[in-house]
Parts: structure tokens; sequence; C-alpha cells
């Protein structure tokens, strides 16, 4: 299904074409995130950015007529298509096809006109283009994985929640919104264009759509709708099954704490550049999260460094994570953030203000100073257990009435057979 968005302009008709102000025009085909721009009931296909360019640089007045050509501009097309525009005293024609390219996207914007449109919203505009910029961030890049280059709208129970995911990282969110249950999976580029878009709009409606694909069978093909002022935006929803992300979130957590994202951030960037003896990439080396006594510390692996967070804790705790993994969930979650630990081995969970991100830890790396203590200590202890064995090699000696009641008391020490011990003389 090819993606679509149709142009919302005031203006009048004139004939096959319309007259309108050009600054409105401009506006619109500024916010479109398609390449193609189709006029006069799509008889004419031109690129969006050459046309836009166009109108930017018209001069002669304020009110703009685009008319099709009908074949005046003599030589220009054999098939007549193409439009005339007047500008004040300016006057021009473009023919159809005009500023198109092999390579360009098959995405379209078509231009309508009525005298006026209204937006019944329900969601704000600069508050949905804030949500998708929270989890734009967790899609995957990797084309050799779809469904989780998307992002995934539901709607239900009341609430439109957003959610990301890479497969080592995840965001979510949930805004409030109206009933009903719907969903659908969008591609990442597709929500590049419209964040922009989104924050100049006044008006937003969301809504989702379901209508026959003919060019997938005649099955049903779902969109999610984003209306505004002066654009009407149809994403398609790409095929595929989303994981199921619930069941990896922990439900019990032994240690929470709460901090300043941007102090962690600046915490962590700094530990990262310790390192300059590491074949590893800067942002995928590991860090250690330490929860305890109203602080988190960060730490470097091998000692390197570390730096303490102030925050408010419950329980403690210690887990290691890809710096990058990190950095991503910090910034997405932003001023004061709780992170829940549950394990070294489970996900780490942010929170937020009806905002959740999952990052998957890393087994903790050993410092060479904890790897040479505990060396220590095992080599103390074998030592210990093989120390009374050593003893017992030997055949006791007598110095003593108190040794030789030491030996009557502490027979495990001795590993003699009765026939082999030697009688000891008792006063």
């Amino acid at each position: 299904m090819i993606n679509t968005e149709q142009l919302n302009i005031e203006g009048k008709r004139s004939g096959s074409g319309f007259v309108c102000h050009k600054e409105r025009l401009v506006g619109a085909l500024s916010r479109a995130t398609a390449e193609r721009t189709m006029l006069f009931d799509s008889e004419t296909t031109i690129g969006k950015r050459g046309f836009l360019s166009y109108l930017k640089a018209l001069a002669g007045g304020n009110m703009v007529k685009v008319i099709p050509a009908n074949g005046s501009a003599s030589g220009l097309q054999a098939n007549g298509k193409g439009l005339k525009v007047v500008c004040g005293n300016h006057q021009s024609y473009i023919t159809d096809g005009a500023w198109l390219k092999d390579k360009m996207p098959l995405t379209f914007c078509q231009v309508r006109v009525s005298p006026s449109y209204a937006v019944m919203p329900n969601l704000g505009g600069n508050e949905l283009a804030e949500a998708l910029s929270r989890v734009l961030p967790f899609t995957d890049a990797d084309d050799a994985r779809p469904v989780l280059q998307c992002i995934k709208a539901v709607q239900k129970d009341g609430k439109l929640t957003l959610t990301a995911t890479d497969g080592f990282t995840l965001g979510e969110i949930s805004l409030d919104f109206e009933a009903g249950e719907a969903e659908a999976l969008i591609n990442r580029d597709d929500v590049k264009g419209l964040i922009p878009a989104l924050r100049k709009a006044k008006r937003v409606k969301v809504s989702f759509d379901q209508k026959p694909d003919s060019d997938n069978g005649g099955l049903l093909a779902k969109s999610l709708i984003v209306d505004t002022e002066l654009i009407k935006y149809s994403l398609a929803s790409q095929e595929g099954s989303y994981p199921d992300y619930d069941r990896v979130f922990p439900s019990d957590f032994i240690a929470t704490a709460s901090f300043d994202t941007k102090e962690a951030v600046k915490a962590c960037q700094s530990l990262l550049a310790i390192w300059f003896d590491d074949e590893t990439k800067g942002l995928f080396r590991p860090l250690s999260l330490t929860v305890a006594d109203n602080k988190v510390t960060i730490e470097a692996k091998e000692d390197r460094g570390s730096m303490v967070v102030s925050a408010e804790t419950s329980g403690e705790a210690r887990v290691a994570v890809a710096g990058n993994y990190l950095l991503k969930a910090l910034r997405a979650c932003g001023g004061i953030a709780e992170m829940k630990l549950a394990s070294s081995k489970s996900p780490i969970v942010f929170t937020v203000d009806g905002y959740r991100c999952l990052v998957m830890p890393m087994n903790l790396p050993e410092s060479k100073t904890v790897a040479e203590a505990e060396a220590i200590a095992n080599e103390r202890e074998a030592k210990a257990e093989t120390q009374p064995e050593k003893k017992a090699e030997g055949k006791p000696k007598r110095k003593g009435k108190g040794k030789a009641r030491q030996h009557e008391v502490e027979p495990e020490e001795v590993t003699e057979t009765e026939e082999e011990r030697e009688p000891v003389a008792v006063s």
C-alpha cells in the first residue's frame, strides 16, 4: 500500500483549477512528507520539493492561480498535461512529471481546495510529536527486520499506546485517547517526516482505517490517519506480527532509584571516554550500575573510573549494561526518572509520567582488583583445608599429657587405624 497525503487548502475553485493564498499553499507543501504532488484529481504529478522551491521564489503577488495547462504551453509536452501558474503579472507553465527522479519514493500528496476545512481534534499536535520522538530511537535500522523498524500504535481502553523496540531496548508511552480498539505498525521513515509537521499543526485528529487493498488480493489494508488543518496523512500499516513484549517486563524488583537522568548522562559520557586502549567502540563499552545508600554508582570496567549520582533509593542491586543502550534510555526519559532492578540478569526498567523504557543487561565485568582478591582468598582457603591432613601424615609425638589428651578428644584429625595407633601412657 502506497502512503498518500491530502493537502486541505482553503481557497476557491476555478474550473478544474483553484485560487488560494500563496503562503497557505507553501505552508502545506512544506509540511508534507511525500515526495510527489498530485493535482487536478491526479491528472498531473510533479516533484514536491521542486514545486515548493518554485512557489517560494515566485514573485508578483500574494494570491496564486493554478489551472491545467490544457496544451496551451505549446511544445512543452506531447500529451498536453501540466499546469499553468498565474501570480499577479507572472505566468508560467510546468509540465507533467517535472522535478521527478527515477529513484524518488512512491509517496504522494494530493492538493484539494475547499472554502473551509475543520478538524475536530482528539490529541494535541505537540503532544503526539513528543510521544513519537520518545519512542522513535528504539526502532531498528536493520532492513532485515522490517517489523522492528516500525512503531506499534494501539488504541485500547481509552489509551493510545505507542511502542518501539530493536530487540535490546524498548520504549513505550501511553496517551489519553477516545474509546475503541485498533492497531497499526508504522514504519520509522514515515514517522520521521511526520514529527516536525505535527509540531507546527494547531489541531490533530488521529484515527485508524481499514479498507480493501486491490494490490493485495482484496485483503483489508490498515492505515493510521493523522488529520491536521492543512494535511491529512494516511500512513500504511506494515504486515507482520509484533513481539509479545509485555512478558519481558519484570514484575518483582529488589531495588529502585529515582535520580536526574541529565546528570547520569554526563556521568556515562565521561566514563565511556576514559577507555583509549580498547577495540570496543566507545558507546558500546559496558558500564556497571550499583544502587545503594541513596546513590547510584556508575563504574567503568577494571576500576578505570566511577561517578556517583545522588538518588532516592530502596534496596540494593548491581547490574551491567552497554553504554549506548543506557544513554538511549536516559535521554528518552529526560528529567527525574525511576530505575527498577530485579536482578543482575533481568532487564532494567525506567519509568516517568506514563512512559516506560526497558534495557537488556550484560554480564557484569570483573575488575582486576576483584579477581586478585578472590584468587588470594581461594588460595588461603585451600591452604587451610590441606593443613590438618599434613599433620596427620606422621605419628603423633608425645610431648606431654596435654597433647595426648588432645589427640584422644579429636580423633577426626588422626587418619591411622586402631592397629597403627601408638599407645599413649595415662597417669
